[in-house]
């Protein structure tokens, strides 16, 4: 029987360190790099890939400044690190990229990025 910790990597694309698998995850051990199916062009510059590394960098303030605003936006509901939205923003201050970077991806690399995020702050790394 699969363990908590092999079907949480399964639904993130998780594949051996160093591999590539079908969703296009270079495994750089943590998995947290997200090559793009195809290039994406943004404000005239070309990306293959998205590293989102700096995940480990970030702390609770990041966290609590993030739900702030998103709930200046207008969003009150429960559970918003779950949200598209709360992953978009938690990216972007990981990759020091705009958010606008995560909202204009492609629907499918914009669902990767969600899926890595909330893997990263409930997965058991």
């Amino acid at each position: 029987m699969e363990g908590k910790k092999e079907a949480l990597a399964r639904m993130d694309g998780g594949m051996p360190v160093g591999s590539k698998g079908d969703a296009g995850v270079e495994n750089d051990g943590k998995g947290r790099t997200i090559k793009f199916r195809k290039p994406y062009r943004f404000e005239g510059k070309e990306y293959t890939e998205l590293d989102l590394s700096g995940m480990e960098d970030l702390t609770g303030a990041d966290m609590v400044a993030i739900n702030k605003l998103i709930e200046r936006a207008g969003s009150s509901e429960a559970g918003l690190e779950m949200t598209l939205e709360y992953a978009f923003y938690f990216a972007a201050r990981a990759s020091k990229l705009p958010v606008e970077f995560f909202f204009t991806l492609p629907s499918n690399e914009a669902a990767r990025v969600k899926s890595r995020v909330i893997n990263f702050l409930y997965g058991s790394d």
